[in-house]
């Protein structure tokens, strides 16, 4: 039985991914995530506001003493905040996992501005990352700004970024826009060679005692995989580039149902960060004997098998009618 995959080029040995989460800021804890059998890892994510904070230091230093004269009394910088060197360190964590294990480590960078930072992605491809995952989620809050502003921002950003790096780019996609077929396309026009179907935002809450918002890590359940079915069947085999379902999947099942609906790969966060690193292998035992009970010899021979080129029931991914799935409902 054949349960290997390929994505943005790699061979994969099955299509579970490790998403960025916690689990995948440790060395220790990616070591796990590879004993226990997952196939590649997407680091936890580097920050915009993280490397422009550095870059706008370098800026200050340098321009510190530019208006100096010879009776300056120092040139000892002052008021100088070293809080934040997560950039660097981040570069060696790449080091130090890609020499520690065997599979795909993908870099991920969480920012939308086509600003500076998306320099720094040469440096993530030379400290030795795999692949760079682009995670790209604005909220626009200006009532002036129209929707093609922001998407010319998102494409921009890909745009720029993808002209800085060799190693294939993966955007991690949001469904918050008017078409994201369209959008999809767009992405990979701009350079993308692999989309995950979707970001998973976190929650907005408000705090009564403290009267302030909150944010809240959104842990998903197998209920929220339903778009991103949805979505992975509707691109199956529309562009040219590898497809990673990323919302909702805890089980074997949920992976299968991915697959069949056009996806390359699934990635795993929720799950993992609920149930531990060992959870993997209880959803590759679950993927094997689904296969082999209804006799699959290969994940390729499933892949898209119920994508909306395939399936006999469109309507399941084109219309949106809760009315028929209520006329529908059996307890």
């Amino acid at each position: 039985m054949d349960i290997s995959t390929d994505f943005l080029g790699f061979k994969l040995q099955n299509p579970l991914i490790a998403s960025a989460s916690p689990l995948t800021a440790s060395l220790d804890s990616i070591k796990k995530l590879e004993d226990n059998g997952i196939s590649a890892v997407i680091m936890h994510s580097l920050f915009e506001e993280e490397i422009n904070h550095e870059i706008d230091q370098i800026d200050h230093f340098l321009h510190l003493h530019s208006d100096s004269n010879a009776e300056a009394i120092t040139y000892l910088p002052s008021e100088v905040d070293f809080g934040n060197l997560q950039a660097d360190h981040y570069l060696e964590e790449i080091r130090r996992v890609k020499a520690a294990v065997q599979i795909p480590v993908i870099a991920s960078l969480n920012g939308v501005s086509a600003g500076g930072w998306v320099n720094y992605a040469t440096k993530l491809q030379e400290a030795g990352a795999d692949a760079l995952e682009l995670n790209i989620t604005y909220i626009p809050t200006s009532i002036d700004m129209r929707g093609d502003e922001v998407e010319r921002m998102y494409i921009d950003t890909v745009s720029m970024v993808a002209q800085h790096i060799s190693i294939p780019l993966n955007i991690k996609m949001n469904p918050y826009f008017s078409n994201p077929a369209n959008m999809a396309k767009r992405f990979v026009d701009a350079g993308a060679k692999g989309l995950s179907i979707f970001d998973n935002p976190t929650r907005v809450d408000i705090d009564l005692e403290l009267l302030s918002p909150l944010r809240k890590a959104n842990i998903t359940t197998s209920a929220n995989v339903s778009e991103t079915l949805r979505w992975c069947a509707i691109l199956y085999r529309k562009l040219s580039c590898s497809i990673c379902a990323n919302t909702g999947i805890h089980s074997g099942t949920d992976v299968l149902k991915c697959v069949m609906s056009g996806a390359d790969a699934a990635a795993l966060a929720s799950v993992l960060l609920i149930k531990g690193e060992s959870e993997i292998k209880k959803i590759l035992v679950n993927i094997r004997e689904w296969m082999e009970k209804h006799e699959y010899e290969s994940i390729l021979q499933m892949k898209g098998s119920i994508s909306l080129s395939h399936t006999d029931n469109p309507s399941a991914y084109e219309r949106n009618s809760y009315m028929y799935a209520l006329q529908h409902y059996h307890r």
